[in-house]
């Protein structure tokens, strides 16, 4: 699984995004989500195997970090269209200002 398929799903971003705090473990993870801790497990190897995140175990848990290199990929792929995205939005500013 590639980075982009890790995080087509809803759940998986929502993880990313709790991870972009820090560290946490599967159990706080889990917590925030009304889904049972066995399909956390999942997405949290579909991360893993996509190169977003990284575990390490400390002791009985499993501690879940973001991995920078693996949503280097994505930002890769949105740089291309930035500068697109830009040019656009400066247009719509342009308009937006002249119907002031």
């Amino acid at each position: 699984m590639d980075g982009f398929t890790a995080l087509a799903d809803p759940t998986r971003r929502q993880i990313v995004e709790l991870l972009s705090t820090g560290e946490k473990d599967a159990g706080t993870i889990a917590s925030h989500f009304p889904i049972s801790k066995p399909a956390i497990s999942r997405h949290l190897a579909n991360l893993r195997e996509g190169g977003i995140v990284q575990m390490r175990p400390d002791a009985q848990r499993r501690v879940y970090s973001l991995r920078t290199e693996g949503l280097r990929d994505v930002e890769t792929w949105l740089h291309r269209y930035r500068s697109t995205w830009s040019e656009k939005l400066d247009v719509l500013e342009t308009a937006l200002e002249e119907m002031k």
